[in-house]
């Protein structure tokens, strides 16, 4: 794997506030050929037991999952992004990056492995789980700044402790894993 600090370089060069989807040089081709590989790899790995899914609106370009009780926890996602070919792993039955724990060590050096082999770059989840500072809004800045209006305004409740920035932060996984 990439030392973090080369990741989180990465992750600030592929940043771009006028293209929040994909980026303005996005290789469809390129991006649909690392998917076929990642998932590929994956499916071999784990049989009928996953699923690939694709993404509109978003900055992920698509996911594959595990549900059924196969994979590591229970369950398992590894979803390519638009940018840097970008990818991100989770295990457990909750599916966002936010909340989800990361997969074992194995498994982990197996899809980096994989990822180098595919042209992509392996991000854990530690890092993309780190505030994004970045110039591009994301949803959650939308949202935050939509509840900072209600309150306002007066409506809401906008002395609640656990609605302040806890969840109204955002954070990589928001900027290169998210709708958009």
């Amino acid at each position: 794997m990439l030392p973090l600090d080369e990741i989180r370089t990465l992750l600030s060069e592929h940043d771009d506030p006028d293209h929040r989807e994909r980026p303005r040089d996005f290789d469809a081709k390129a991006t649909a050929r690392r998917f076929a590989l990642l998932t590929g790899a994956l499916e071999r790995r784990f049989g009928p037991s996953g699923s690939v899914g694709r993404y509109q609106d978003a900055s992920a370009y698509g996911r594959f999952a595990v549900t059924d009780g196969s994979g590591p926890a229970g369950g398992l996602w590894v979803e390519l992004s638009n940018f840097g070919g970008f990818v991100s792993a989770g295990a457990g039955d909750d599916r966002s990056a936010d909340s989800a724990p990361g997969p074992s060590g194995e498994f982990v050096t197996w899809l980096d492995e994989v990822c180098t082999a595919a042209g992509c770059v392996f991000v854990p989840l530690d890092v993309l789980l780190e505030p994004y500072d970045g110039p591009t809004r994301t949803l959650v800045d939308e949202d935050r700044v939509f509840v900072e209006t209600l309150a306002a305004l007066g409506y809401g409740g906008g002395d609640d402790e656990d609605e302040e920035d806890g969840d109204m932060r955002a954070v990589w996984a928001d900027r290169y894993f998210g709708y958009v």
